[in-house]
């Protein structure tokens, strides 16, 4: 069930608000409960037996969690059961999503092993990484261990950010599970995000992947320079403002339900560098990776040879996160490169700050067609299509047709990108021509706006237009 579609707006969210707000009303662990069984059925409504994966995921969490408290009451080491828990964890991510990646890589070498045919649950690397930060925080006295079961399971499949993110670590929410407080200024501020999202991905996101899917379903070999360029471009904005868009939904609904999630983008195109870029994007996978795995090795506080192995595995492992494909594996590598000479060959420190943002930039395009592409051949011919290097000649004229058709949806993309539209609106308050305060009036304004983009986005919805989901990888 897509947050962007009809029956998760018209359906399921009025039922549960109605639900929480109303039947649960002043009872928490009702409420919670009542989350918990809402959470199950929304991950349920497409492939109802991945709810089984689900909760085998929160049955041996809580598990593990109990067994490192006793541990830690017994003063005793915890290196078994945290070594138990990332195996059973990790385990489980692997057979559902790398067994048969793995199994084809083998057989390339000649093994002939049988290929098993195995359906990856949507969202499955998200709630691991969820489960695993609940073990790891109670190991890492970050937090209390969860003594009910249904809180914890209500913790790791809560719907709002159970499949897109962002991953919420489960120390920033422990308190929250118990002891939140609903506020209509919360709820009504959830509202707004939640609209500014839904735009994000209806408006433009699926607006753009229109022209990113009919570029990359061609032969790249016969792909023009604007029309490769043109499609990498467009998927660069969708997997932007499609993956935002969802993060900032999540943090909606979370407000919705007295939950405050944390950040998860903040204007990545607009960084200087890669290293600022992976401090803007996807900021909880940043964070996460950090936290459990680049700091417990040493991070930057090791000798140099050591602080580029920390680097490298950690961007081995988000490549390899990102999906079963060795596009990824590279991807993730390729970032690793991109760190170490900014790091320690100082790449781009002296470049003005233009120079800085166009190279972060067409860097971060280049790696989003590999990104995108299904396999290493492909991607290579496509950076030949983009380098006017695959000796193909005109499109007849179909990248100018695409540009015009798109021409708005591609301005409000770039516009978006930077925090400009803040910008208007704390320079808007701060005109006060003749002794009169405008800020009513960009309030006004901004009300306006955002009325039109929730109207606008629901009769997009309604019409059926196309509504892609990107996250089968994850």
């Amino acid at each position: 069930m897509l947050f962007s579609s009809s029956v998760f707006l018209f359906a399921f969210l009025p039922v549960v608000l109605l639900g929480y707000y109303v039947v649960m009303r002043g009872m928490r662990r009702r409420q919670n409960l009542f989350l918990l069984i809402s959470s199950l059925f929304f991950y349920a409504w497409g492939e109802p037996r991945f709810v089984l994966v689900m909760l085998l995921s929160i049955w041996m969490n809580y598990g593990f969690g109990r067994w490192v408290h006793r541990r830690k009451r017994q003063c005793r080491y915890l290196t078994l059961p945290i070594a138990v828990s990332a195996g059973c964890n990790l385990g489980l991510l692997f057979v559902f999503k790398y067994l048969v990646f793995t199994v084809e890589s083998l057989n390339t070498l000649g093994l002939g092993l049988q290929v098993p045919v195995i359906e990856l649950p949507i969202g499955i690397s998200f709630f691991t990484f969820q489960a695993l930060s609940y073990v790891l925080d109670v190991a890492m006295d970050r937090a209390e261990v969860q003594r009910s079961p249904l809180d914890l399971g209500l913790y790791i499949s809560f719907f709002p950010q159970l499949i897109a993110g962002p991953i919420v670590k489960y120390a920033d929410v422990a308190g929250q599970i118990a002891h939140r407080q609903e506020t209509w200024a919360d709820f009504s501020e959830g509202c707004v995000r939640f609209l500014t999202g839904l735009g994000k991905k209806v408006l433009i996101a699926n607006q753009a992947a229109v022209v990113a899917d009919r570029v990359f379903a061609m032969d790249p070999a016969g792909l023009s320079v604007p029309l490769a360029w043109l499609g990498s471009l467009c998927y660069t904005f969708q997997i932007y403002y499609d993956f935002s868009g969802y993060s900032d939904m999540a943090i909606g609904l979370g407000l919705m339900f007295g939950f405050r999630f944390r950040e998860n983008f903040e204007h990545p195109y607009a960084a200087r560098s890669i290293s600022e870029f992976w401090r803007r994007w996807h900021i909880s996978l940043s964070t996460w990776f950090r936290d459990y795995v680049y700091i417990p090795l040493g991070g930057n506080r090791v000798e140099r040879g050591k602080h580029i192995r920390n680097l490298f595995l950690v961007w081995l492992l988000t490549g390899i996160w990102h999906g079963a494909n060795w596009t990824f594996v590279l991807w993730g590598l390729l970032y690793f490169c991109l760190l170490y000479l900014e790091k320690f060959r100082r790449l781009g420190k002296n470049w003005p700050a233009p120079f800085q943002w166009a190279g972060t930039f067409l860097a971060v395009n280049f790696l989003w067609m590999l990104f995108r592409a299904d396999t290493l051949s492909y991607a290579g011919q496509f950076f030949l299509a983009m380098m006017g290097l695959n000796g193909s000649g005109g499109d007849g004229g179909l990248s100018g047709l695409y540009l015009r058709e798109n021409a708005v949806i591609l301005a409000l993309a770039v516009f978006f990108s930077f925090p400009t539209a803040q910008a208007l609106g704390k320079a808007f308050r701060r005109l006060r021509p003749f002794g009169l305060d405008l800020s009513p009036l960009w309030d006004l304004l901004y009300a306006l706006g955002l009325t039109a983009v929730g109207v606008l986005s629901v009769c997009w919805l309604v019409k059926g237009t196309y509504n892609p989901f990107i996250y089968f990888h994850f």
